[in-house]
């Protein structure tokens, strides 16, 4: 509770020094749901994650700006025989992935000056990616900083002047990096607030 309170606070700060009518920044909790390799390692929703993103309007309904986020992935796995590389143990395991996009967006606003304003953006950049494997007194650790490309989808709602509702979809596609011999990918659903 106390990092949710200290979020919002730096959020409203953040929004407060960038008060300009051509700046956006958004603070939301977020959901995700890992596909590929990486829904293969953990199947459970994340519900641990938050995202940031501060945009800059250069035309009424065209912005420029960048994603900060971060997700972590938790599975518990039962009893059973585990074979990695050459070696097989038995009994639980605990799977982690953390997941911290650093991206460049663009952003197109279909209505700006409306009530409710749909919009689509595309990130590109990279993504730290740590996954761990916990079994008995051993872990085992892959990482790496794969590239992403980050479609999104979104709605905003402007409930007041400066302060509005934000609910939106991202995809997050890293590619083969580090110690990941496949991609790291993984949707969220995001609900926030948005600061203008």
């Amino acid at each position: 509770m106390k990092r949710l309170i200290l979020t919002l606070t730096i959020a409203v700060a953040v929004a407060t020094f960038c008060k300009a009518q051509n700046s956006y920044v958004d603070v939301a909790y977020s959901i995700g749901f890992g596909t590929g390799d990486m829904g293969d390692f953990i199947k459970k929703a994340s519900f641990r994650g938050i995202s940031f993103d501060y945009r800059y309007a250069i035309q009424p309904n065209i912005a420029l700006g960048f994603n900060l986020g971060w997700n972590t992935f938790y599975e518990e796995k039962g009893t059973a025989t585990y074979t990695i590389d050459n070696s097989s143990l038995t009994g639980k395991q605990y799977r982690y992935s953390n997941n911290a996009p650093i991206l460049a967006t663009g952003t197109y606003l279909f209505s700006p000056e409306e009530f409710l304003c749909p919009y689509a953006a595309i990130g590109i950049g990279t993504m730290y990616s740590r996954r761990n494997t916990d079994m008995n007194l051993y872990t085992v650790e892959e990482e790496g900083w794969p590239f992403v490309i980050q479609p999104e989808v979104g709605l905003r709602i402007q409930a007041a002047d400066a302060v509005g509702v934000l609910v939106n979809v991202k995809y997050l596609n890293g590619f083969k990096a580090g110690d990941f011999d496949s991609t790291q990918s993984y949707f969220t659903l995001n609900v926030g607030l948005t600061f203008h």
